[in-house]
C-alpha cells in the first residue's frame, strides 16, 4: 500500500507541473515577482489506498483565488476511482521578509481561469 503522507508528495509534484505549465514555475515566481507559494494549509480525505505500482493520475480539479491566497481542489485517481482528495490553501509570501503579499496580477488571472 502507498504509505499516508506519499500523497502530500504526490499533490506537491502536481501543483508544481501545474504551475509550470501555467508559466509561473517556482523559479520564475521568486526570480520575476519576489514571491513564493507556501502550504497554509491541507485538508486530506481516503477513500481507497492506492498500491505499489498502480499508475495513478493526479489532478487539479478546482481553484478559488483571494488577493494572497489560493486554495486548490486536488484528487489522486487510479483507473477513474477516487483515491484521496485534498484541499490545499497555498498563500503568497514575500520571498525575503516572509510576510503574505497580494499575488502578482499575471498569476492571479491565469490561476482565475480554473474558478
Amino acid at each position: 500500500m502507498v504509505y499516508h503522507s506519499r500523497y502530500l508528495d504526490f499533490f506537491e509534484r502536481a501543483r508544481a507541473d501545474w504551475l509550470r505549465h501555467l508559466g509561473f514555475e517556482s523559479s520564475r515566481l521568486v526570480k520575476d515577482f519576489g514571491v513564493i507559494l507556501v502550504v497554509r494549509k491541507v485538508a486530506l480525505r481516503y477513500h481507497y489506498p492506492a498500491r505499489m505500482d498502480d499508475e495513478v493520475e493526479v489532478s487539479v480539479d478546482a481553484v478559488d483565488v483571494k488577493r494572497a491566497q489560493v486554495t486548490i481542489v486536488q484528487s489522486v485517481r487510479s483507473n477513474g476511482l477516487m483515491l484521496v482528495d485534498a484541499n490545499v490553501n497555498l498563500a503568497s509570501i514575500h520571498v525575503d521578509k516572509f510576510v503574505p503579499v497580494r499575488f502578482p496580477e499575471s498569476l492571479k488571472e491565469a490561476l482565475q481561469h480554473y474558478v
